[in-house]
């Protein structure tokens, strides 16, 4: 088992950055898939970025392709997402998630706010 915990949500204005940091405990962190998953106010979450344990090809929604970067450290056990040119339709609490194939783990969520 693994906790996750997410960091670094704010306010910023449209064309802005901000970088979430996920911090996980507990069972090899190099063994998890780790993603990231927002939910816009009102609606249901969504998939955003996904990067798989070895830190190899990472997948991104069409909506934040280009504008949105994950990465992960194997020796901090931490992923991270770089947030750019961001928009107010990113507006959402952003979630963390790791994944072995058995099992999947959430952590709190972090809010991200877009606006003037």
């Amino acid at each position: 088992e693994v906790q996750v915990a997410e960091s670094g949500g704010g306010m910023v204005q449209p064309g802005g950055s901000l970088r979430l940091s996920c911090q996980a405990s507990g069972d090899a962190f190099s063994g998890y898939h780790m993603a990231w998953i927002r939910q816009p106010p009102g609606k249901e979450r969504e998939f955003v970025a996904a990067i798989p344990w070895d830190g190899g090809v990472a997948l991104y929604s069409d909506s934040v392709k280009g504008r949105f970067t994950i990465s992960r450290d194997n020796t901090k056990n931490t992923v991270e997402l770089q947030m750019d040119a961001l928009r107010p339709e990113d507006t959402a609490v952003y979630y963390c998630n790791a994944q072995d194939g058995a099992s999947s783990y959430w952590g709190q969520g972090t809010q991200v706010t877009v606006s003037l």
